[in-house]
């Protein structure tokens, strides 16, 4: 049973992997398995098809993120700080990433929804019940920022996609220009957006 494990995680690494160096696209189920150093066979084993694949790499690399955001979005610190943390641990990420494969690999749903949204049903419905969630996240850190008067705006709910928007688009710059420091300009634009002033112990880089 611990084979079989092995086997499907594996695949899912390897998937994982190459679609973030290449798309989604371009693979093929035999250069998936090659890569993973199993047998084609186990492939149908445990995924129907590459695109039940895609959605396991989806639902995996999700279910990571969504536990770091819920950690740093949580807590005790004023609500603007931890968003703010947030936007530092995606760029942590995104430079990571570069030092391991020398580019910045970006965000797995934002590049899959360029690629696929409108090739794939599933995986596309499955990406916006995603960015809903990111959006319900940050909309409760506006939503308490904004009962501490810390920010000015009337509408959480849409506050909080355009966070997300910034978030995404700032990922792909960093991804078309290969460079995290992209990402710099989150903060200032969130801030912006927000009504908000930077707060003093945010401002100085906690």
């Amino acid at each position: 049973m611990g084979r079989t494990s092995d086997a499907r995680e594996k695949i899912l690494d390897a998937a994982r992997t190459l679609i973030e160096l290449r798309g989604y696209s371009a693979l093929g189920v035999a250069e998936i398995c090659k890569a993973a150093g199993v047998p084609k066979g186990s492939f149908y084993y445990f995924f129907a098809s590459k695109e039940a694949l895609a959605l396991a790499v989806i639902d995996e690399h999700w279910a990571a993120q969504e536990r770091d955001w819920k950690r740093i979005l949580s807590g005790q610190a004023p609500p603007l700080q931890r968003l703010r943390r947030l936007f530092e641990a995606t760029e942590a990420t995104m430079r990571t990433g570069q030092r391991s494969c020398g580019s910045v690999a970006g965000c797995l749903f934002g590049n899959l929804t360029l690629e696929l949204s409108n090739q794939t049903e599933a995986i596309r419905v499955r990406l916006q019940e995603i960015f809903d969630v990111q959006v319900e996240m940050i909309e409760a850190v506006i939503a308490e920022a904004v009962a501490r008067e810390e920010a000015g705006v009337s509408d959480t709910r849409q506050a909080a996609r355009s966070v997300v928007a910034q978030l995404e688009g700032q990922v792909l710059f960093a991804k078309l220009y290969n460079d995290p420091q992209r990402m710099g300009a989150l903060w200032a634009g969130c801030l912006a957006l927000l009504g908000a002033d930077a707060p003093g112990e945010v401002a100085a880089g906690l």
